[in-house]
């Protein structure tokens, strides 16, 4: 599981500088303040959870159980909160509609947060000798 939070994060990681760089360079002249803000937002949960999965992969006394939940709740979150955050963002630039997709944006979140709730309350249940 260590190998797959690494990997997860690496990626989630990677993909989050690219994105940044691509919104401030290539999008920047062509999106409105207010959804460069958000793409901005988006951008930054997805590095914060990169660096999650980055660090849950070095602690020793998670369980596997919990990494793996972390893993997924993690991962599905990224996709649904920052995946939505930027095709939100980047609504005017095409023509779909994205904002049918709204809703997932909560969803995400409420992955993400799930996600380190499983890791709290792992931490909060062990006991250390």
């Amino acid at each position: 599981m260590n190998r797959k939070l690494l990997i997860a994060g690496a990626f989630f990681g990677m993909i989050g500088i690219i994105f940044g760089a691509f919104a401030a360079h290539g999008l920047k002249p062509v999106l409105s303040a207010e959804s460069m803000a958000t793409f901005e937002t988006g951008v930054k949960y997805q590095m914060y959870s990169a660096l999650f999965l980055l660090m849950l992969a070095g602690i020793p006394i998670a369980s596997e159980k919990v990494k793996k939940a972390c893993f997924y709740l993690t991962s599905i979150g990224i996709l649904f909160f920052s995946g939505s955050i930027y095709f939100l963002a980047t609504n005017s630039m095409t023509s779909f509609d994205f904002r049918v997709i709204a809703l997932v944006t909560p969803l995400g979140g409420t992955l993400l947060i799930s996600a380190w709730m499983v890791l709290l309350i792992s931490a909060i249940k062990l006991k250390i000798k």
